[in-house]
């Protein structure tokens, strides 16, 4: 995923968790991290044996943070992986593909369709949850889901097809 802090941008991939252990990259340099966050918004960090305590408020909207930290804040923006993707891609706003792909890992929240639904554009399809944020991911083109990959809960690899569509064609 991408991530703005302030004006500096950050790649950061979850490579794998477990418990409070986190392992990430952030722009290629792995790092491994004990994670706990409290319910008011207060983080604990342990990297290298070094204790770092946060304050994270969320934004309206969830997708935007001031994290303040050693008597300084910092406004983070994380660019959800769809809004990435159909922005690198040319022309924006391309044709819509006659399949769902998962762009990252993560696991399946809500799928809020069925096989045979005739979708518009802007319908959301399906919810991936990955690091404790979710991203509802839509199709961009009036179609009919032709067959659903996975279940509410299944776990999901980056570039998984989760759903395959059937695209009307406008004439």
């Amino acid at each position: 995923m991408e991530i703005h802090i302030g004006n500096r941008v950050a790649d950061v991939t979850l490579v794998s968790k477990e418990g409070n252990k986190v392992q990430l990259t952030i722009d290629g340099v792995p790092y491994d991290v004990d994670i706990v966050m409290a319910e008011n918004g207060s983080c604990s960090i342990i990297h290298n044996g070094k204790s770092y305590n946060t304050e994270l408020i969320r934004k309206e909207g969830g997708k935007s943070y001031t994290v303040n930290a050693h008597y300084q804040s910092y406004n983070i923006d994380v660019i959800d992986s769809q809004a990435k993707y159909l922005r690198t891609r040319k022309g924006g706003e391309e044709k819509q593909q006659d399949k769902i792909v998962s762009p990252m890992p993560g696991k399946i929240v809500s799928i809020p369709v069925s096989v045979g639904d005739r979708l518009e554009s802007g319908d959301i399809v399906v919810v991936i949850e990955a690091m404790k944020m979710q991203s509802n991911y839509k199709v961009s083109a009036p179609c009919v889901v032709k067959d659903i990959l996975v279940k509410e809960g299944d776990s999901v690899n980056a570039n998984q097809v989760v759903m395959t569509l059937d695209i009307i064609k406008e004439d």
